[in-house]
């Protein structure tokens, strides 16, 4: 398989993870009593954690691949 097609797919996936994680973290948070704007802005965060995360563990990987 080509690679950039492999990159391609991993990004998509680091992506789609990111969403479906901070649309559950502003389902608990509505339900757990927050305001809309409130809920959102913790589920952009938990958006903004995953693809930090993601982008520092290919950084990390980064070293170790030819």
């Amino acid at each position: 398989m080509n690679r950039i097609a492999i990159i391609l797919l991993a990004a998509a996936l680091v992506v789609v993870v990111a969403f479906l994680a901070a649309a559950a973290a502003g389902t608990l948070a509505r339900l757990d009593g927050a305001t809309y704007p409130a809920a959102l802005m913790r589920a952009a965060t938990t958006f903004a954690a995953a693809i930090t995360l993601a982008a520092a563990v290919t950084g990390a990987l980064a070293q170790f691949l030819p």
